[in-house]
């Protein structure tokens, strides 16, 4: 299995160290943690509530593109998960 399918059959989800929540008053999802918080945008926000630990990637940007309505979101997906792996959003 390359690399790339490995991280598509992956199943990410949010450590216990961080809240994920929606703050209404700044109509953003954020990442709360001991030590702050991080805002994440709209499309960082509609990735990580998909993290359950249970959908894989590729089922995240199936879901994604149903939702939204378009395709060609992998690429975008897998970066901003491998990002997010690198910060320690998720594992």
């Amino acid at each position: 299995m390359s690399e790339r399918e490995d991280v598509l059959a992956a199943r990410p989800a949010v450590p216990r160290l961080f809240r994920l929540q929606w703050e209404e008053a700044q109509q953003a999802w954020v990442l709360l943690y001991p030590e702050g918080m991080v805002k994440l945008n709209a499309s960082a926000g509609e990735i990580m509530r998909r993290c359950d630990g249970q959908k894989s990637v590729a089922e995240i940007v199936a879901e994604l593109e149903a939702a939204f309505g378009t395709t060609g979101l992998t690429e975008d997906v897998l970066a901003f998960v491998e990002l997010a792996r690198a910060r320690g959003w998720l594992q």
